[in-house]
């Protein structure tokens, strides 16, 4: 025996020398793996430097053409207004007088301007002339933009519009308008759809390298990106270009030209490092946006081919080294495996599963400190199940006691408490209520008349029947049931049964007049259930309805004073002969 021991000692020392040897060799190729790391930092320093230099004069150069491109428009559009003005058609350009002119003028502006697809000069009432390849009743992103751009020239506004895609193509344009004013007085707006078709080629010029350039406005929104077929214009792209993102939370106002660093999802869900470079362009609310993943930076850049020797013989080194690794990870995570596996168990209440005891000493000692624990808390568990069990039944049967108690005060209606809980339940049932459901309705339906307590005997018990003034006095035992038992704060979920299961579906019941659905399908299953009971059993001011005649009073009342639904589950549960009237009291 002491050899064994002494065997079986060796061996668990023997694994900790192996965990050992296997942190020094780790510890062996660390100074070649910090060399390996400093090579790639240097390297992808520079890299990083090369693209943002890059990526900023691209940007910036674009933002100047983009603002360039802008102002001519808006030039030659106020060119056009100064011709209207000097002709004096700018007062009412939709005058029949003048509009063989003014539509060859229009004309004459969309056929000298490439850019130009449709051109309109529209009076204060929005009528005038137009001319172009397109019309704005057909397309109604065009129409839409029109619209805007007239409502803008109304406050003397001049208006770009939000990018928009044209065609099947997709063709990226958009609105420019200016208005047209007469002594100080508003008279009328010309506007033109623009053609961005040259700022989506300079934009596909600098998309080269698997760089992607490409324009947003102020709210996220594509207005040229050089995958024009996938990425249409007018796409909101906040949520998936971390840039854009980062772009709204600045002032439009601002101009500014910066380069990010940031993670975005390939289309396998891949993270992908990237670097990006924005340059706003604060007079139009846009912004021009150059994108490259720093993988195929590192391509272009080479720095893969640079890195590749000294990579091979730190592979080589690391190679050798995980073996080792592995073989010595062997002896400690075969013991934790199993103790995860149990852990798991565990937490599934497989309180009696075990660990088996293996492995170093340290572990060994864990696992069997951890199996005595699992029997602790499997003993710990049955005790609390079984005060549970206990605490519940006693809960209920004081519940139970307290119904018979409120039902003693009035001989006609001994075991009415229990009646209506059993009919409640078996109606739920057939309704397919959850059985959490059904649990509170039984202590609901027990509790139903525990305001009674407060209503005076006198009335209470009175032979014959109530006049009004004591019928008022009847009616206030839901709410005051209710504020009795509000305090319990384990009654909660029950207190709309006790206190609104003597409203109707047509807002005629009380305490509070509720209709349809304001009242809860708990009050609406135990004022049936209760009605029922309050039918069949033999009352001071009535003898005990027969089973028929009483459920032909009750769908008399359906859709007035019950729930049609509850009417129908409590015809079917006495047509399948489960609710079957009963005089006694059963235990629910």
């Amino acid at each position: 025996m002491p050899t064994e021991a002494l065997k079986q000692q060796t061996t668990r020392r023997l694994r900790i020398l192996w965990i050992v040897l296997g942190a020094l060799l780790f510890v062996s190729i660390t100074p070649l793996w910090l060399y390996h790391r400093q090579v790639l930092r240097l390297s992808e320093e520079k890299l990083q430097d090369t693209e943002r230099v890059q990526q900023s004069e691209i940007t910036r150069s674009l933002a100047s053409e983009t603002l360039q491109f802008e102002q001519n428009l808006r030039e030659q559009l106020l060119s056009q207004r100064q011709v209207l003005s000097l002709t004096g058609w700018i007062e009412n350009v939709d005058d029949p007088a003048h509009a063989p002119q003014l539509a060859r003028l229009l004309q004459s502006f969309v056929e000298n301007n490439q850019n130009i697809l449709y051109v309109t000069a529209v009076n204060q009432l929005a009528k005038g002339q137009s001319a172009g390849s397109i019309s704005s009743d057909q397309d109604p992103f065009v129409g839409g933009a029109l619209k805007r751009a007239f409502t803008a020239s109304i406050q003397g506004l001049n208006f770009v519009s939000e990018p928009f895609a044209l065609g099947k193509n997709n063709r990226p344009a958009l609105v420019v308008s200016v208005p047209l004013s007469s002594n100080g007085q508003f008279t009328g707006m010309i506007a033109s759809v623009v053609s961005i078709d040259r700022l989506l080629e300079r934009i596909r010029d600098a998309s080269v390298r698997e760089r992607t350039v490409f324009i947003v406005d102020g709210h996220g929104h594509i207005v040229a990106h050089p995958d024009s077929a996938e990425v249409v214009p007018g796409r909101d792209v906040t949520s998936t270009s971390p840039i854009v993102g980062h772009l709204k939370e600045l002032p439009q106002e601002l101009r500014a030209t910066e380069t990010m660093h940031f993670v975005e999802r390939d289309k396998n869900n891949h993270p992908v490092e990237m670097i990006g470079t924005y340059s706003t362009i604060p007079e139009l609310s846009w912004t021009v946006i150059a994108e490259r993943s720093l993988d195929s930076a590192r391509i272009d850049a080479g720095v893969k081919e640079l890195t590749a020797q000294a990579l091979s013989f730190v592979v080589g080194v690391t190679l050798v080294a995980l073996l080792f690794g592995y073989l010595f990870a062997l002896g400690i995570t075969r013991p934790i495996r199993g103790l995860v596996e149990s852990v798991r168990a565990i937490s599934r209440a497989e309180f009696h599963e075990r660990v088996r005891v293996e492995g170093a000493r340290e572990i060994s000692e864990l696992a069997e400190t951890f199996n005595h624990m699992a029997g602790d808390i499997e003993e710990y568990v049955e005790r609390l199940k079984q005060a549970a069990a206990e605490n519940r039944e006693l809960f209920l049967g004081s519940i139970r006691m307290l119904a018979a108690a409120i039902d003693e005060k009035d001989p006609y209606t001994r075991g009415h408490s229990g009646r209506v809980a059993k009919y409640s339940i078996i109606i739920a049932e057939y309704m397919g209520l959850h059985s959490e459901e059904i649990d509170r309705l039984r202590i609901s339906a027990l509790l139903h008349d525990v305001g009674k307590i407060g209503v005076d005997d006198r009335v209470l018990k009175k032979p014959g029947k109530l006049t009004d003034e004591e019928f008022d006095l009847m009616k206030q035992h839901p709410s005051k049931g209710a504020n009795i038992m509000r305090p319990v704060a384990q009654l909660k979920d029950m207190l709309p049964g006790i206190e609104l299961h003597h409203e109707r579906m047509d807002g005629a019941g009380y305490p509070y007049g509720l209709t349809g659905d304001q009242i809860p399908m708990m009050a609406r299953i135990i004022a049936v259930a209760d009605t029922f009971d309050a039918m069949t059993t033999n009352r001071p001011y009535q003898s005990a309805m027969e089973l028929e005649f009483a459920l032909g009073r009750i769908r008399s009342l359906a859709i007035s004073k019950f729930d049609p639904n509850v009417v129908a589950a409590l015809d079917s549960a006495v047509a399948s002969g489960r609710l079957r009237l009963t005089a006694s009291l059963v235990e629910v």
